[in-house]
C-alpha cells in the first residue's frame, strides 16, 4: 500500500528555511531521526544526539530508501552526491521550524499532557479514546523533549482530526518553550511528584515548571489532578488562560470522580461521574492509577465534544506501555509465574503505585510476591530517605520477598523485615542469578527501578532464561 505523501519537496525548502542541494526532492511519506526505524520515503533529519550525530547515518539513511536528508552546512561538501539534500544552518532549529509549519497547517483539536507520572500512559489512553472519532496522531513511546516534541508536530499529517502531544522536563522553563510549539486546546497535568527533584530543590519547584503547560492555553481547558496536593497551586497557575478549569480524581466536587474500582482479571471495572454524568467501563490494565488517567481523558473527551459512551468502551482496549506495567506469563519447567514490568522509570509516586499494583495480584497456588527493585534517581539530598519510606509500602502490599540493586536501594534492604530481604546487590547484573535462583511457579514477580538503574536487563534475564506464555 502507498503511503500518503505527508510533505512535497516544495513545502519542506520553506518550512526547513533550507537550500536544496542534489536535486529537489519529490516529497516526503515521513520524517526520521534514526536509521533503525526508517522507513522507505521518509525524509532523515541529521540531529546531533549526547552521544551520536545523524550526520554519520545519512548515507545509511539513503540506502534504506530515504527521500531527503536534512543536514548542516558544515557536513555539505563531505555529504554532496549522497542523495536529496535539505542544507540548513542548524538542523535542531530548522526541526522545530517545520514542527511550527506543521502546526500552522493543522485544524486538529490538540491535547498536550504533562506531569511527574502517567504522562505517557495517560497519552496514549487519550490517543485510544480519540481514534474511535478521527483521525488522530500522537507522540511515539515518550518523544515528549526537545526534539520529541518539534518531531512528533513534524510527523503530523495535515488531515488529523486530533492531537495529542506528550511534554517533559528536567528543568524550569523547558515545558514553556514546548508548549508553544504545541499550542494546545486542552492541556492536563496527570500528578505532581518529587521527580528531578535533584534539579529542582523543592517539589513546590516542580509543580511550577509542570504549570508551565497552561501559558500556551489562550482561552483553552485545564484538567488538573483534583486529588493532589497541589491542585490550588496549578489551577491559580491555570487561571490566567484557560477558560476552564476541570478537576479529575476521588475528591468531592471533581469533574470527572472515581465512585468505584474493582480489579476484574487483568483489568479493571470502574464506575465514575463525569460532569453528573454517571458510566460503568472496563480497562485493560489493572491498577488505580490507571483509572485515574482514564478519567483525564474522559474530560478531554468532554472539551472535543465525542460520545463519552463509545469514548469509555475503548479503554477496555487498553495496554500499559513498554516497561510501565507490562504482565507475562513465564514458563518454566515446574510450571509458570507471573512477570510484571516496571522497569522504564521509577519516583517515590510510581513506586507506590506499582507496589499497590503488586499487592492486590492474585498469585497461584504456593506463590509469593516478589519485588525486584533499581534505585530511584534524581532526587537529591533527600534520595536516601525517600528510599527507605518505602518498607512501610512493601509491608502494607504483602511483598514476600525483596530483591534490591543499588547504592540507594541499600537503604530499604535494611529497612524492611528480615523475612522479607532477599539480596542486595551492588548491580542489576549481579542481582540477576539470585532473581532466577528465587523464582517458583505461581510467583508474581515485579521489576521496577529508574531507567538509569538498568532494572530492564533483569525482565530481559527473567524472559531469556524461561519462556513468555502470553502478554496481557
Amino acid at each position: 500500500m502507498t503511503k500518503r505523501p505527508l510533505w512535497s519537496g516544495l513545502a519542506l525548502v520553506g518550512a526547513l528555511r533550507a537550500r536544496a542541494s542534489g536535486g529537489l526532492a519529490r516529497e516526503a511519506s515521513g520524517v526520521s531521526i534514526d536509521t533503525r526505524t526508517l522507513q522507505p520515503g521518509d525524509l532523515f533529519i541529521a540531529i546531533k544526539g549526547e552521544t551520536r550525530d545523524g550526520h554519520d547515518f545519512v548515507r545509511m539513511a539513503f540506502e534504506k530508501g530515504a527521500a531527503a536528508a536534512v543536514i548542516d552546512e558544515a557536513h555539505a561538501a563531505e555529504l554532496s552526491g549522497a542523495g536529496p539534500l535539505f542544507v540548513v544552518r542548524d538542523v535542531q532549529q530548522s526541526l522545530e521550524s517545520l514542527g511550527a509549519r506543521a502546526r500552522e497547517r493543522s485544524a486538529a483539536f490538540i491535547a498536550a499532557v504533562t506531569g511527574s507520572v502517567g504522562k505517557t500512559s495517560t497519552k496514549d489512553m487519550i490517543r485510544l479514546m480519540l481514534s474511535r472519532f478521527g483521525e488522530t496522531h500522537a507522540s511515539a513511546a515518550s518523544y515528549n523533549n526537545h526534539w520529541g516534541v518539534p518531531l512528533t508536530l513534524a510527523r503530523m499529517p495535515a488531515e488529523s482530526r486530533f492531537g495529542v502531544f506528550e511534554l517533559g522536563m528536567n528543568h524550569a522553563g523547558e515545558i514553556a518553550g514546548l508548549v508553544a510549539q504545541v499550542r494546545p486546546h486542552v492541556a492536563v497535568v496527570t500528578r505532581i511528584a518529587p521527580v528531578h527533584l535533584e534539579y529542582f530543590g523543592s517539589i513546590e519547584k516542580i509543580a511550577d515548571a509542570k504549570a508551565e503547560i497552561f501559558s500556551a492555553l489562550d482561552g483553552g481547558v485545564a484538567i488538573i489532578n483534583r486529588d493532589d496536593g497541589f491542585y490550588e497551586r496549578l489551577a491559580a497557575a491555570a487561571s490566567p488562560t484557560a477558560s476552564h478549569v476541570f478537576g479529575f480524581g476521588e475528591t468531592e466536587g471533581a469533574h470527572a470522580r472515581l465512585l468505584s474500582y474493582e480489579p476484574a482479571g487483568e483489568g479493571a471495572l470502574v464506575e465514575a461521574e463525569i460532569l453528573e454524568r454517571r458510566l460503568r467501563f472496563r480497562i485493560g490494565a489493572p491498577g488505580k492509577h490507571i483509572a485515574m488517567n482514564a478519567l483525564a481523558a474522559l474530560l478531554v473527551g468532554v472539551v472535543f465534544d465525542v460520545d463519552l459512551e463509545e469514548a469509555a468502551a475503548a479503554f477496555s482496549e487498553f495496554t500499559p506501555p513498554s516497561g510501565r506495567g507490562q504482565r507475562e506469563k513465564i514458563v518454566t519447567p515446574d510450571g509458570a509465574f507471573t512477570l510484571i514490568d516496571e522497569s522504564y522509570n521509577a519516583n517515590p509516586t510510581s513506586m507506590r503505585a506499582a507496589l499497590q499494583l503488586l499487592g492486590g495480584a492474585a498469585t497461584g497456588p504456593g506463590g509469593r510476591r516478589i519485588a525486584v527493585l533499581g534505585d530511584m534517581l534524581e532526587l537529591g539530598p533527600q534520595a536516601a530517605e525517600l528510599h527507605a519510606e518505602l518498607a512501610q509500602d512493601l509491608i502494607g502490599a504483602n511483598v514476600d520477598l525483596l530483591f534490591t540493586s543499588g547504592p540507594l536501594m541499600s537503604r530499604l534492604s535494611y529497612a524492611v523485615p528480615d523475612s522479607m530481604r532477599a539480596a542486595h546487590r551492588a548491580t542489576p547484573l549481579e542481582l540477576e542469578e539470585a532473581v532466577l535462583a528465587a523464582v517458583r511457579p505461581g510467583d508474581v514477580v515485579m521489576v521496577k527501578g529508574s531507567n538509569g538503574s538498568r532494572m530492564a536487563r533483569i525482565v530481559s534475564a527473567l524472559k531469556s532464561a524461561f519462556a513468555p506464555e502470553m502478554a496481557n
